[in-house]
């Protein structure tokens, strides 16, 4: 598929961010750097680190939860998600050069159901971006024609102004005002979130967090002055599980920055062969204010 790159922008300077051109027999650009010389080397898994300055008071997630999250989203569980997902992004990547930012890209599972999209021959810009480079060594080989950046949600975005027509942020932080500034004018912000009774068949037993309250309305909040919603939709998975796909799911989100992984294996070695746990999602979309893109 064709590689196309978003305008990005230099974390440093805010000047243009471009690929230094290839070497010999190379496929792919080893560098970004920027007319004053600011440059960032590839990480060899395929990545680029931007993160300057102090750096994101939030916790990366770990090695363990990355390969946790790798396991269960491979063997599919999540997929109808990830379809939904795309559905959602998809009205608003129908222009010529259409681009997407998956904010908190994680593995990359999300992204590339986008970028699997039919019709879209010419290939959909991408930008994938999370502040754990051990997500970003999976997200950089399962979507090779993204760009891949290790970056900080909470500083502003290595993206030039209306640069994308699509942010997708599935279980992830929300910085409203970088959001309404990179996305294009009609574009779409899809956010995903868990609604009550998310997992709780297995919730209390493995530890994971639980739903706070109120939280479609603490979103909207969140995103007013910069957005205002479009309908959305609920989406219900029923999910089949053996008890190391239940250890996974547990680990694979917030709790497991606390989770240890020997008493989540006590925790679900007493479960049977197959369990049956319902998953919740609220699927958001929201299109930035007019106001916003000045």
């Amino acid at each position: 598929m064709p590689f196309r790159l978003p305008p990005l922008l230099c974390p440093v300077c805010r000047e243009a961010l471009a690929p230094v051109p290839a070497s010999a027999g190379a496929t792919r650009s080893s560098a970004l750097s920027c007319r004053h010389g600011h440059s960032f080397d590839a990480a060899k898994q395929g990545y680029f680190n931007l993160l300057v300055g102090k750096g994101t008071a939030f916790e990366a997630d770990t090695a363990e939860m990355v390969a946790a999250r790798t396991a269960f989203l491979d063997a599919g569980h999540y997929r109808p998600l990830a379809a939904a997902v795309a559905a959602a992004a998809e009205p608003a990547l129908q222009g010529p050069e259409p681009a997407v930012l998956d904010s908190g890209t994680g593995t990359g599972h999300y992204l590339r159901a986008i970028l699997d999209l039919p019709g879209h021959d010419a290939g959909i810009a991408a930008v994938g971006l999370d502040i754990s480079k051990f997500a970003l060594r999976r997200a950089a080989r399962l979507n090779p024609q993204a760009v891949n950046l290790v970056g900080d949600v909470w500083q502003p975005l290595p993206l030039a102004d209306a640069a994308v027509d699509v942010v997708t942020v599935v279980f992830a932080p929300r910085n409203a005002a970088e959001f309404a500034r990179v996305l294009r004018p009609g574009g779409r912000l899809v956010v995903v979130t868990p609604r009550a009774g998310h997992l709780a068949e297995i919730a209390g037993r493995t530890g994971m967090l639980g739903i706070e309250p109120a939280k479609e309305e603490r979103l909207a909040a969140s995103l007013a002055g910069h957005f205002r919603a479009h309908p959305g939709r609920d989406l219900d998975v029923a999910l089949d599980l053996a008890p190391q796909d239940v250890a996974n799911l547990a680990l694979m989100g917030p709790a497991g920055h606390h989770l240890d992984p020997d008493t989540l294996a006590g925790r679900v070695a007493g479960l049977p062969a197959r369990t049956a746990v319902s998953a919740r999602f609220r699927i958001s979309v929201f299109e930035p204010l007019p106001a916003a893109l000045t």
